[in-house]
């Protein structure tokens, strides 16, 4: 009765305590994505029922082992071959979950066997595939033997060798590529622009992106205009290089050329904002443009209203969320967790981390370290310190970061003893220091007014090759007191005899964006990590051959994140349908 009360009121009406309690546990319940029933299969008789199971079994041995000739051998009974359907559909199902590398191994054994005809389509497919692995070296072989065999370039095949450079970081060689295609043919195609116009962003070359898009917008005798996915990569460009005003007018461009805007174009520009109620604006004219908010949508509302330290907005969508059936992936747990541990609420925190195992998804040593930090910002080191021992527990290895948010809540309690012991214990453990430990330890011992030994772990940080950041810097010349120390000082920082003033007990150890010691990535913890969505195998294609559309261009794992605190909206790009046809 008493939930049910609470439930018809309105959150303002009401402690807003008790109404993230009663909302977190809310959390909890069963929701739409939980319940869905397995899909009953239907078979023509019992051998075709035999046969789709042993061949989903086959797959799930390959999927198992991450190598599939080795099982296709054992499939082969004496000198009889595999049947066509089963390979083809075999081959299909791996380009739909994108391994590959399993597809690129099937086509190489299938070129030395005498039972298989391997066709013109074969060898773009396996082009392609070396494309998608950024593996030049051997498109440029297959290439080259293609030629020998008398087939002519296709787009498809040029298109795969441009790729295969501009994932191998060979820009100018992809690039080379696509001036010889505009200029000799085959001539480029719209997805050959996507290729080109990815590769040349991620590395850089933006005046040459801008300018291939420019000429495709303006350019009356081309046979196709710029699409939705090229506008989509040429907006984050512009997010990547920092020009915002550039992007949200590329943006309006879209609705003047009667580009259809998705939840993806929206997505792009919520990931540029940092005020969230520039957020909450696009994410409602998203809603009012008649589209529906996807997991990324809902991950950046709740990450902007965390940053702002707006708890219960972000729950609030969080739980919006949850009642459209929208499964959460790890990166936006992680995100309310971040949220909640920023502001030091604890049992909110661990109710959140509770319901991640309840929704089937997995903690990862991001979601343990985020729980860490939300004890450290509540001041209970005994919990942190607790919890801490359970990442052991559960079979994984703390990292830079897990020791350096222990270390920061030591040093915020001005405990220079209990900072070297996690110190210590870090180095034990072979887990090496970074730039933030140096600064920690240095912040530490500025609090505590200890010259000398801030000027020690000062030349610790430059002899282990970490050039100091500010703050370092800062801490080191707050420090100096005599005329010695503030000209050793300003020797050690590079400066003249200017010294700076800090408030050291109203600064935190910041990482490289701002954030508290919560990023890494090899020294910057990526607090929205990238979680996977396991496909099942749940078909195969029967055919006696394959039709070979050009591969679209549409990894998830397209680009890589300029900026830990934002969200790379193209990796969360709509999916397309197969490619390869019975």
């Amino acid at each position: 009765m008493e939930a049910a009360a609470i439930g018809s009121q309105s959150p303002l009406s009401f402690p807003s305590s008790l109404w993230l309690e009663v909302v977190c546990r809310g959390m909890l319940a069963t929701r739409k994505f939980m319940q869905r029933k397995k899909k009953e299969e239907v078979f023509k008789d019992a051998a075709d029922e035999a046969e789709q199971k042993n061949w989903r079994r086959m797959m799930r041995e390959i999927e198992e082992a991450g190598s599939a000739v080795s099982i296709l051998k054992t499939e082969r009974s004496g000198k009889e071959t595999l049947p066509r359907d089963v390979i083809l559909g075999t081959l299909v199902r791996f380009k739909q979950l994108k391994k590959w590398n399993i597809v690129s191994e099937i086509l190489e054994w299938l070129r030395t066997q005498h039972w298989w005809d391997f066709t013109e389509m074969d060898f773009l497919m396996l082009v392609t595939a070396y494309g998608k692995l950024g593996d030049f070296s051997r498109a440029e072989r297959v290439l080259k033997y293609m030629n020998k065999k008398g087939y002519q370039p296709s787009v498809i095949s040029q298109t795969g060798l441009m790729e295969a450079y501009g994932r191998g970081k060979q820009y100018h060689k992809a690039e080379a590529v696509f001036r010889r295609m505009q200029t000799s043919g085959p001539e480029p195609s719209p997805v050959t622009y996507q290729i080109i116009l990815k590769s040349l962003v991620e590395g850089d070359k933006y005046k040459e992106a801008e300018a291939i898009f420019e000429d495709l917008l303006n350019e009356k005798r081309a046979s196709f205009k710029p699409d939705q996915k090229m506008f989509h990569m040429m907006i984050y460009m512009y997010k990547k290089s920092g020009d915002y005003a550039q992007a949200r007018k590329l943006f309006a461009q879209m609705s003047e050329r009667g580009i259809p805007l998705s939840t993806v174009t929206f997505n792009s520009l919520m990931s540029f904002e940092t005020d969230y109620k520039e957020v909450s604006s696009i994410y409602d004219q998203m809603q009012r443009a008649g589209l529906k908010p996807d997991v990324v949508s809902y991950s950046l509302l709740i990450k902007a209203y965390g940053k702002a330290r707006r708890e219960e907005e972000a729950l609030a969508v969080f739980e919006e969320m949850l009642d459209a059936g929208i499964r959460p992936t790890r990166k936006s747990y992680n995100i309310l967790l971040d949220a909640f541990a920023i502001s030091g609420l604890v049992e909110e925190a661990n109710t959140v981390f509770k319901a991640m195992r309840r929704h089937r998804v997995e903690p990862d040593l991001c979601s343990y370290t985020t729980m860490v930090l939300a004890y450290v910002n509540a001041s209970d080191m005994n919990g942190a310190e607790k919890f801490f021992r359970r990442i052991k527990d559960d079979g994984l290895k703390p990292n830079v970061v897990v020791y350096g948010t222990l270390m920061k809540g030591y040093s915020k309690l001005n405990n220079v003893e209990k900072v070297m012991r996690v110190y210590e214990r870090m180095r034990i453990q072979g887990v090496e220091p970074n730039q933030t430990i140096y600064t920690t330890i240095m912040d530490v011992h500025g609090r505590n007014s200890d010259f000398g030994n801030a000027v020690i772990w000062f030349k610790e940080m430059e002899a282990h090759g970490y050039p100091p950041d500010q703050k370092a810097k800062n801490i080191l010349l707050s420090l100096a007191k005599t005329p010695e120390e503030q000209q050793e000082a300003n020797e050690l920082v590079g400066n003249g005899a200017i010294q700076l003033e800090v408030k050291l007990d109203n600064e935190e150890v910041d990482g490289a964006d701002g954030h508290e010691v919560t990023q890494t990535d090899s020294g910057n913890h990526h607090l929205l990590d990238d979680t996977r969505t396991r496909n099942h195998v749940n078909g195969r294609t029967r055919a006696g051959n394959y039709a070979f559309d050009e591969e679209e261009d549409d990894d998830d794992d397209d680009y890589e994140e300029e900026d830990d605190e934002d969200f790379n909206f193209a990796s969360f790009k709509d999916k397309r349908e197969l490619n390869f046809a019975s």
